[in-house]
């Protein structure tokens, strides 16, 4: 694993370091806007004590709140990416740069605010040449546990489509890279340790009144904070793609930006992995925060426009189109050819032993068996507790897991039973048995671009690259690929160039 993990972080500087200063740039924005707030914050309650149960008690509650749902809450507020990041890091930095400068400022004794009063100090006087000098050290120690904090929280970031090397943990659990994971984890340590030893520094100084170190710190950090915004200039001429969480869908995101900057000479950008897939690049779409993702059609139908039935699939895609353009005014461009269906997946010894084959089959045995599936199944419409509801299941208990987590845990004994993909490249290489789904539950799950109209008709040339995915790929080609990624450690991006190349669509790897 050592000799894994030290091979992709010096064999992949190339995917590294954008992530690393994507992440440096997300908590120095945090650290900056925080520390600000945090100072005047704890001023103010410094010089009227009545609000400071109430600043602190607000910033407490904060505090308490899952960073997963805090994301959660900001994401339609502020969509996702970035901004969303910043703005979630700095609520959570605050409390201890509130409470550090008010605990500061608090504790100077009463006989040197009395004296420099009756020297004749004013009240501005007193706050910048006596108060803060001398709570300093304390409001320093709180920037340094902050900081260190935030660095280490920004992994989180990428889960809502943030940058930063949360990129690399997540991609790594999901198209199961130990090593990538382990990388990710390496360097964001390597970033917090970093940050406290400087920080540490500062704190040293300051409390000797040597403040050079304090003052090459700031503008470091002031630096930082306006390339945030000079490196987040205009973005009008990229085409900006998001995929889901899935590996199929990072190599079929690659295919695209390849196909895009091959036919148009147009810029394409991704965005990988984001949380909550759907129910998060929908309505960015409708923001206009993206101009195009990979979609399924059983999603579309279910989870998206509602619909109950479960109709023929031309009439269904037809349906699909229709209501698309009428109600969102995006595009269905092209079917790639294969068919990502869910299915469910039992540990083989439990399907030998009570002769398990078919969905019908389980109910009577589900009560005794641990059911695992990726969180957003358990909240669709046409997910776990309508086949549950459908098939009689009644199992014991269930656990929310990240997608390339379930291979893993139902191999170990964690979970008896999961629900999978059909194109899943671990199905060949796990110990589970695949069950028929002898009602029919599941609907089909063709795969197409979703694009929103104005970004075609700004871009007409987009048409043509994107309609060379139609019918591209098989089920069984879409699992080699997902298996080169996961089994064989290859990239998503040299999967989707060789798989290209192979069709006569791209000459060269890019």
């Amino acid at each position: 694993m050592i000799k894994e993990t030290a091979e992709i972080l010096f064999g992949r500087w190339d995917f590294f370091l954008p992530l690393i200063y994507e992440h440096l740039e997300i908590s120095a924005a945090a650290i900056i806007i925080a520390t600000a707030a945090g100072l005047f914050l704890g001023v103010l309650i410094s010089q009227y004590k009545i609000l400071s149960p109430y600043v602190l008690g607000a910033t407490n509650i904060i505090y308490t709140i899952p960073s997963i749902a805090l994301f959660g809450f900001l994401i339609p507020f502020t969509g996702v990416g970035n901004l969303t990041a910043v703005a979630a890091l700095t609520l959570y930095a605050l409390l201890p740069m509130i409470r550090n400068t008010y605990t500061g400022i608090a504790n100077i004794p009463p006989a040197v605010t009395e004296a420099a009063e009756g020297m004749g100090s004013g009240k501005i006087q007193l706050l910048f040449r006596i108060k803060l000098p001398l709570a300093m050290p304390v409001i320093i120690s709180g920037l340094r546990n902050m900081a260190v904090m935030t660095v280490a929280l920004a992994g989180i970031a990428s889960f809502i489509g943030a940058g930063g090397l949360g990129v690399a943990i997540y991609r790594g659990i999901t198209t199961n890279n130990a090593a990538m994971t382990l990388a990710g984890s390496v360097l964001i340590a390597l970033m917090a340790f970093t940050a406290d030893l400087l920080l540490g520094a500062a704190e040293k100084a300051i409390k000797k009144k040597k403040y050079l170190p304090l003052k090459i710190a700031s503008a470091a950090a002031v630096f930082l904070f306006a390339a945030l915004f000079f490196t987040a200039g205009d973005r009008d001429g990229v085409i900006k793609i998001a995929s889901k969480p899935m590996t199929e869908q990072f190599i079929i995101s690659e295919m695209l930006k390849m196909l895009i900057e091959e036919n148009t000479g147009l810029k394409a950008e991704i965005t990988k992995g984001i949380g909550g897939g759907t129910g998060n690049i929908h309505p960015a779409m409708l923001k206009g925060e993206f101009d195009m993702y990979p979609e399924y059609t059983g999603t579309a139908w279910k989870f998206v426009l509602k619909h109950s039935d479960n109709p023929p699939d031309e009439m269904m895609i037809k349906t699909i189109k229709e209501e698309y353009e009428d109600k969102f005014g995006f595009r269905w461009v092209s079917l790639y050819g294969f068919n990502n269906r869910f299915g469910l997946g039992v540990r083989k010894e439990l399907a030998e032993k009570y002769g398990l084959k078919t969905y019908s089959d389980l109910a009577p045995y589900s009560p005794g068996l641990v059911f695992g599936a990726e969180y957003d199944f358990f909240e669709r419409d046409d997910g776990y507790s309508a086949l549950s509801s459908y098939y009689g299941y009644n199992f014991k208990s269930t656990a929310d897991m990240d997608i390339g987590l379930k291979y893993s845990a139902v191999n170990s004994g964690k979970v008896d039973v999961i629900n999978l993909f059909t194109t899943d490249a671990m199905i060949p290489v796990s110990d589970i048995r695949i069950l028929e789904d002898d009602r029919n539950f599941f609907e089909n799950y063709h795969i197409g671009t979703v694009v929103r109209k104005d970004t075609l008709e700004k871009h007409p040339e987009l048409l043509k690259a994107l309609e060379l995915m139609d019918g591209l790929i098989s089920d069984e080609e879409m699992a080699a690929m997902n298996y080169a990624v996961e089994a064989e450690k290859k990239s998503d991006r040299e999967t989707a160039a060789e798989f290209l190349i192979s069709k006569g669509l791209l000459k060269e790897a890019p």
